[in-house]
């Protein structure tokens, strides 16, 4: 009898530990998208609003040279001290704050073939255990708006100005719909 009990005991824990580490994996992964969205909305929000107030990408430009490395900070000073958001891309304009690492750029392979195949969606959100750090990836496609600074035809002084902000830029000759880049969370085991 004690022993039947017992294998009951054992059973339920074991089925119990499974659920947490389910939740725990869902719960890396909403947390993850939550992160990524503060970072979205503080950044496409000041990006818009540069955009609409001059139309020639000026004003973007330089909030993307001055503050957007600054926004991304105060995002992960707002998260837990075990979580950290981030953009990169394949085409990177700053390669100080922005280059792709292995696995990003694995990830980011994953999501061209997808586009290539037409078998991509944007919400595809792809969650990648490493260690003890689950990372959560969101795509980013490049809009209409977003090619007056990433087009093929951006504008001779605009193209000017990147240039001299940004020597190693990567980040042009995009096409609507191709993949612009990622934002990253990455949560370690807490």
């Amino acid at each position: 009898m004690k022993t039947l009990l017992l294998a009951t005991l054992l059973t339920s824990s074991t089925l119990v530990a499974t659920d947490l580490n389910t939740t725990q994996a869902l719960t890396a992964k909403q947390e993850g998208i939550k992160y990524i969205k503060m970072l979205g909305k503080a950044l496409k929000k000041e990006l818009q609003a540069k955009l609409l107030a001059d139309m020639s990408g000026v004003q973007a430009l330089e909030f993307c040279t001055r503050q957007a490395s600054e926004i991304t900070q105060e995002v992960n000073k707002k998260l837990p001290s075990y979580a950290k958001v981030r953009r990169t891309a394949l085409k990177v304009r700053n390669d100080l704050n922005n280059t792709a690492d292995t696995l990003d750029t694995q990830v980011m392979q994953t999501y061209v073939a997808s586009i290539d195949k037409k078998t991509f969606t944007p919400k595809d959100i792809k969650v990648v255990k490493e260690g003890n750090t689950t990372r959560v990836y969101k795509p980013l496609l490049t809009l209409p708006v977003c090619l007056k600074c990433h087009g093929t035809h951006v504008s001779p002084a605009l193209k000017e100005r990147i240039k001299s902000a940004y020597p190693n830029d990567k980040a042009m000759d995009f096409k609507i719909g191709t993949l612009r880049g990622v934002i990253v969370a990455e949560i370690k085991k807490h």
